[in-house]
């Protein structure tokens, strides 16, 4: 640290205490800055006795002349000169402490302002830059934990990254052993470390610390150089304080995303799904994946719909249909019931999924009447005079979840007895119930029923037997 021997003995005081000091010698001395300029004394050019002044291997000046006399000033000058010194080390110190908690305070200011994980990562790599001596040069990466498969991937990276595994186990490495440990590490001959995995470039030295809460350890942060360098406690400490903070922010950016998920599936399921049965999905994390399941399905179609509605304007039709589907479906759902789909005019529900239900066939006779009690009770008078439904109801086990391709899926059943379903909706008469013998047999003790016999449906060899569900019909009123 360059210390200006000209502003250290021109202080008031320090001169007129050097003057007194070169009196009382009874020397002729002069001192003389480095670029030989007298700035004390005179000189005497025939004086050749020359010593100088030096701070930590560096001259700052020049005693000429005084002889050993002259030690006692040199000792002072230097005494003045290493307090100075340390001074302006505590001042840097200062400086730089005051620099790093701004910093880190600003950081921590926008990292809770992010809630996008990239984001966040991003800016972690590029705060520590700014944060740490020689940052600019140094290779950063952020290995966060991959669930599903357990294991550490690479996330974001900067600089010349001496690329390790793109996946690595907990516990391998030094990176995964920091993962496993949740201690953050020195070291500082990386190539001597027998936990080192390498790769393409190795490094020199590295830190790593662990991206913690206080649930659990999200990832770790590496730091490292090329060339081996000496990292020490100091730098090891910032480190740790960043990646705390980014722990904190990645914990708060995966709760957003995971509310938004939930929130996303939410919508999307209340649009099939009675809101009581979505809350269940959801909080119990219930999988939509394709599974086999024993489910009833109810098929309901109005009869001879296209030329029902010919002559009226299509505005007017889609109207009406909505206005039907819109009664429909809360029935439906009154009874904890899913709407699987719309196919034109025909609604297929499932009871039974996404979440099981005991009396899933029950439950879909008792909500089959009550669809055909309500279009006939409804204030819309044109729909409750010219729309008639058939209704199919079948059970068994069919195949139930999130089918189709990557860009689109839909939450359906398909099977055999999904088809035989269908079929008994095709048969059903305007105002009729269709039911299977398996519906028929668990549910006989609960409803009134008309055997119709066997009949021949489409894709199906043998006959399947027919049973009629005998319900009162609503009274109609206007309202």
């Amino acid at each position: 640290m360059l210390i200006h021997l000209k502003k250290l003995i021109s202080r008031k005081g320090t001169a007129g205490f050097i003057d007194e000091l070169i009196d009382s010698l009874g020397v002729k001395v002069a001192i003389r800055d480095v670029e030989g300029k007298v700035l004390i004394g005179q000189e005497n050019k025939r004086v050749s006795d020359e010593r100088p002044i030096e701070i930590n291997g560096e001259i700052i000046g020049w005693i000429v002349g005084g002889g050993k006399k002259a030690e006692v000033l040199i000792s002072l000058i230097t005494r003045l000169a290493h307090a100075e010194v340390e001074k302006k080390v505590l001042a840097k110190e200062a400086l730089d402490k005051y620099k790093q908690i701004n910093l880190l305070y600003n950081t921590a200011e926008k990292m809770s302002a992010c809630l996008d994980m990239k984001e966040i990562t991003r800016l972690v790599i590029h705060e520590f830059r700014h944060l740490i001596e020689g940052g600019e040069q140094m290779n950063l990466s952020i290995m966060l934990l991959d669930e599903k498969k357990n294991k550490l991937k690479v996330y974001s990276a900067s600089g010349k990254e001496y690329k390790p595994k793109m996946f690595i186990e907990p516990g391998q490495g030094i990176a995964g052993h920091v993962f496993i440990t949740g201690r953050a590490e020195i070291i500082n001959d990386v190539l001597s470390d027998n936990r080192y995995v390498k790769g393409a470039q190795n490094p020199g030295s590295m830190m790593c610390a662990p991206l913690k809460t206080k649930q659990r350890i999200l990832g770790v942060m590496n730091i490292s150089s090329e060339r081996t360098i000496t990292y020490r406690a100091g730098e090891l400490d910032l480190l740790i304080i960043l990646t705390t903070l980014a722990a904190s922010a990645m914990e708060s950016a995966i709760l957003h995303e995971s509310k938004l998920e939930e929130e996303r599936i939410k919508s999307h399921l209340e649009r099939y799904v009675p809101s009581q049965v979505v809350d269940g999905i959801v909080k119990n994390n219930i999988s939509l994946e394709p599974v086999k399941s024993h489910i009833t399905i109810l098929f309901s179609d109005i009869r001879n719909f296209t030329a029902t509605c010919e002559n009226l304007d299509a505005e007017k039709v889609v109207s009406n249909l909505n206005e039907y589907f819109a009664h429909m479906v809360d029935v439906i759902f009154d009874h904890g019931g899913t709407v699987n789909k719309f196919v034109g005019d025909m609604i297929v529900a499932l009871f039974g999924a996404p979440t099981q239900m005991k009396d899933s066939e029950k439950r879909a006779i008792e909500t089959a009447i009550k669809m055909q009690q309500c279009l006939k009770t409804m204030s819309n008078l044109w729909i409750r005079g010219n729309f008639h439904t058939g209704i199919g109801i079948n059970s068994g086990e069919m195949v139930v979840g999130n089918i189709g391709s990557p860009r689109h899926m839909d939450y359906t059943a398909i099977g055999d007895e999904a088809n035989i379903a269908s079929r008994l909706q095709a048969l059903a008469k305007p105002g009729q119930i269709l039911v299977s013998k398996s519906i028929y047999e668990t549910t006989k003790d609960d409803f009134k029923f008309n055997s119709l016999g066997f009949t021949k449906v489409k894709g199906k060899e043998k006959d399947i037997e027919l049973f009629e569900v005998l319900y009162q019909t609503a009274k109609k009123t206007d309202r």
